[in-house]
């Protein structure tokens, strides 16, 4: 018979943090029994039952917290700056080694779900089957397979396009068919070369009947939004989650809409930010001045980017002061955000108001609530997935200690971050 291991594993830290928004319990310890959690709390408390076999791990001056949340993924993306009507000429079978690749610098770096808003074709569900089967490690994952967009809209070039009432309610149903654990409306455009960015795609009646054959089959909506009217439109439509949340105009101006954030706090529809993705190009670019310098383009670049990240972070505090709730999504690996660099996404949470510990919890609870998986991650509680991350320092006072990682568990077992076979 094959050795099949302790029945139980203990670990301590210095301190545990559940992601529930508590105190961290000083001296904690986790109990997980095969893949899911068993008991949290004081290490007194935390006892394995007597006579089991237990295998005990301790982490001294050590944090240990729930596995990250990335509630927005493209794992086809390559991070290098192309445009997707580019990455989309790639062939199926190098985006899916490509999304394999993403899958697992962002599990290595502490990611232990992720929520991939996008895909070409069957991409990310043939990952799904080789992480089924084995053959590569990857984060939980939950797919929305190709999105749905408007003719000529953004994401077009890989999703499915679909023009009134009946073939939204068809493009639902084909994408459950095919395995969809949410569905991913694009409510305007964006960066696709044919879209309209500001401008709202499908009408009300269109997106209603996308969320209302997806909530049908007990799945959720997420929609891609930069413009006020869309983010109403969604209101209205019935969406659960709003990525990038922008208040603007048809012509991109910067709109005050109280009234929104109202409304967004009142539904309790989640807002995803991703804050970091215009940062990291700030990053890049300045990086670059410094060794061997920059355009007069480039300059105007950092311009722009720096003024849309003090307004973007302004609205953040906005709408975090407005009662809605943030969820932290990366929206990696497209643009020039390579994964694996969740962390700076959390970070500049707090820099828009937030306690470290809320921020965490915006990684966590939040964001796994905003997947409708709270029932299995984000939080340490028992009988959920036993993913934790071990990171050295206390992130509850340094956010920056969540980069500090140390280990990482996924459903009770230690990931072995040196594998790259």
């Amino acid at each position: 018979m094959p050795d099949r291991g302790p029945e139980f594993r203990l670990i301590k830290a210095a301190r545990v943090i559940d992601g529930l928004g508590g105190p961290p319990i000083e001296r904690g310890a986790i109990l997980t029994r095969g893949d899911a959690v068993r008991a949290v709390g004081p290490e007194e408390e935390v006892v394995p039952p007597e006579g089991a076999s237990v295998e005990e791990i301790v982490y001294e001056d050590k944090t240990a917290l729930p596995g990250l949340v990335d509630s927005h993924v493209h794992l086809i993306g390559i991070g290098d700056g192309r445009a997707g009507d580019d990455l989309t000429l790639l062939p199926d079978e190098v985006l899916t080694l490509q999304a394999a690749k993403n899958a697992r610098t962002h599990l290595y770096s502490g990611v232990t779900t992720v929520r991939d808003c996008g895909a070409k074709n069957r991409t990310t569900f043939m990952l799904r089957q080789a992480v089924e089967m084995g053959i590569t490690p990857s984060p939980a994952l939950l797919l929305s397979g190709r999105p749905i967009a408007i003719i000529g809209g953004h994401l077009s070039y890989f999703g499915i396009e679909a023009t009134g009432e009946v073939e939204c309610r068809a493009a639902v149903r084909q994408l459950i068919k095919e395995g969809a654990d949410f569905i991913k409306i694009t409510a305007t455009g964006g960066s696709t070369l044919t879209s309209f960015p500001f401008r709202p795609s499908f009408s009300v009646e269109e997106m209603t009947a996308i969320c209302d054959e997806a909530h049908k089959f007990g799945k959720h909506a997420a929609a891609h939004c930069v413009s006020t009217q869309a983010i109403v439109n969604a209101l209205d439509a019935g969406v659960d989650t709003i990525i990038h949340g922008y208040y603007r105009d048809t012509d991109g101006a910067i709109e005050d809409r109280p009234d929104v954030t109202e409304r967004l706090a009142r539904q309790g529809v989640f807002v995803n930010l991703t804050l970091h993705q215009g940062r990291q190009r700030l990053w890049d670019l300045q990086a670059k001045k410094e060794s061997e310098g920059i355009t007069e383009d480039e300059q105007a670049e950092i311009d722009r980017i720096e003024i849309g990240r003090e307004q973007s972070l302004a609205h953040g505090a906005a709408l975090r002061d407005g009662g809605v709730t943030l969820v932290c999504g990366s929206d990696a690996a497209w643009a020039h955000y390579e994964m694996g660099g969740f962390q700076d996404e959390i970070e500049i949470h707090v820099r828009l108001g937030m306690s470290p510990m809320e921020a965490i919890v915006s990684a966590t609870s939040d964001s796994a609530r905003s997947c409708w998986a709270e029932d299995r991650v984000g939080a340490l509680e028992p009988g959920k997935q036993a993913d934790v991350l071990v990171v050295d320092g206390d992130p509850s006072r340094n956010i920056d200690d969540l980069k500090k990682l140390v280990d990482v568990f996924q459903g009770g077992r230690r990931v072995d971050r040196g594998n790259y076979v």
